[in-house]
């Protein structure tokens, strides 16, 4: 690596330095992800998912009226088309469908025959059923951070907290794993160490760079482009395997290798300030891996 300003090339690089060094390397790692396309990992997650019904506003409260801690629901032949059934036993969580009739209608009020071939909809209630309550195929996942954080994590709860952000967990949070309520970062408590690691930086950088500036706020594809880059360069330097976690991410919320070269300036600086805020109990800066050649743990499934 080049020497610093004002550092001979002689002496170690500071912990400046190895942040830069490892943010530069972590970047180019995920912007070849993302020039490479989707993984085939996103792809059949992205095929599983075009099963699953958007339901209407109304529909949606229906089933967290149900089902709170509901994640993923679909009908009993939907479930059958993914390889999973329905648990014996199991009560189905009800929601209106529409239904359309053909055939004659009856006489208005006035005696005016009704039209015979306009159609009609009526409504109907009809089952569904969340994923807790069936049993089968395991269904695609995009690939998740794996590794063990180590001290890390602790550290950087802290160091959340000292900043002034207030960090809490809840037990369900609709099926995400972390939100940024500026001010305010709640993590889902199911999340194993390596993914709650990522997922509080991926939060803490939505803090960073997205809550509190007078600028435009820029667009979701941009915001999660920028936290998830983010998170990809910290954890990367504490030697968590991401795999294509960060780059499925990213796709899933239409970002590419141009929307992160775009906001390359700012997630680079957002990172080396979380990396170089890493430290131990005595004050000094953790070592960071600074080749993604480093072996790592095996990243786990969603």
């Amino acid at each position: 690596m080049t020497a610093g300003a004002g550092r001979s090339p002689g002496t170690s690089p500071s912990a400046s330095d190895r942040a830069r060094s490892m943010t530069a390397e972590a970047l180019e790692e995920l912007t070849e992800q993302l020039n490479s396309g989707k993984s085939d990992r996103l792809t059949a997650y992205l095929k599983a998912m075009g099963r699953f019904h958007a339901y209407s506003f109304g529909n949606v409260m229906l089933i967290a009226s149900q089902r709170p801690d509901a994640t993923r629901v679909a009908g009993f032949k939907a479930w059958k088309s993914l390889g999973r059934s329905v648990k014996k036993g199991e009560q189905g969580i009800v929601i209106v469908a529409p239904m359309v009739l053909k055939g004659k209608q009856d006489a208005d009020p006035n005696g005016i025959p009704g039209d015979e071939d306009k159609p009609r909809v009526r409504f109907r209630g009809v089952h569904v059923f969340d994923i807790s309550q069936t049993e089968g195929d395991e269904l695609p996942e995009p690939a998740r951070f794996g590794g063990d954080p180590g001290g890390a994590l602790q550290r950087r709860e802290a160091a959340v907290v000292d900043s002034g952000i207030t960090l809490n967990t809840a037990e369900h949070l609709a099926g995400a794993d972390g939100i940024s309520k500026g001010g305010e970062i709640v993590l889902c408590g199911s999340l194993e160490p390596a993914e709650r690691f990522a997922t509080l930086v991926h939060e803490w950088a939505h803090e960073m760079l997205h809550h509190g500036s007078k600028d435009e706020r820029p667009s979701k594809t941009v915001r999660e482009t920028e936290a998830e880059a983010v998170a990809f360069v910290v954890g990367h330097a504490i030697g968590l395997e991401a795999s294509t976690a960060s780059s499925d991410y990213i796709a899933l919320y239409r970002g590419d290798a141009e929307t992160l070269m775009a906001s390359m300036d700012r997630v680079q600086k957002t990172a080396c300030r979380i990396i170089e805020a890493i430290r131990d109990d005595k004050g000094k800066a953790v070592t960071i891996i600074t080749s993604h050649h480093a072996s790592h743990a095996a990243s786990r499934q969603r």
